[in-house]
């Protein structure tokens, strides 16, 4: 965030609204437990707890990897296109490389692509350790308020 942002990392997920200039509604994010610790249109750092996000075996699911993935692929693409657009996920995509059972999981994204219509951003999540649970490509479309 730029010098004098509205926002003091880390914070929940929902009180991101802050930089938008808007009250979101209680989102998934909030529900999972992501906390953003960094945002920009660079590199978006959060945190999501395993435990509340876990599948019947005990492991941390893969669609919640999902939902790390897309909300920070999503907070990027909104600061890349500014105040004056929205930006909506159309595609996303996950390998899921290891599983994690507890403690947190860190999801960092970073662009592939910073567009006028389009914007692409790879979110690599990793467990405590720092070994890579998940990568993930996310792609938002631009919509301009025009």
């Amino acid at each position: 965030m730029a010098s004098g942002s509205p926002v003091d990392f880390p914070v929940p997920v929902d009180e991101l609204g802050k930089v938008f200039g808007t009250d979101f509604p209680v989102t998934l994010g909030s529900k999972m437990g992501i906390v953003v610790h960094e945002a920009t249109p660079q590199r978006l750092v959060a945190t999501m707890p395993v435990e509340g996000n876990i599948q019947p075996y005990g492991l941390l699911h893969g669609g919640a990897s999902c939902v790390l993935a897309e909300t920070l692929g999503s907070i990027g693409s909104a600061l890349h296109a500014g105040p004056d657009a929205i930006a909506v996920g159309i595609e996303i995509n996950a390998t899921h490389h290891r599983s994690a059972t507890s403690g947190l999981v860190t999801g960092t994204a970073t662009p592939v692509h910073l567009g006028r219509t389009l914007a692409t951003y790879e979110i690599v999540i990793t467990d405590e350790a720092g070994k890579r649970v998940c990568t993930a490509r996310l792609s938002c479309l631009i919509r301009r308020n025009e």
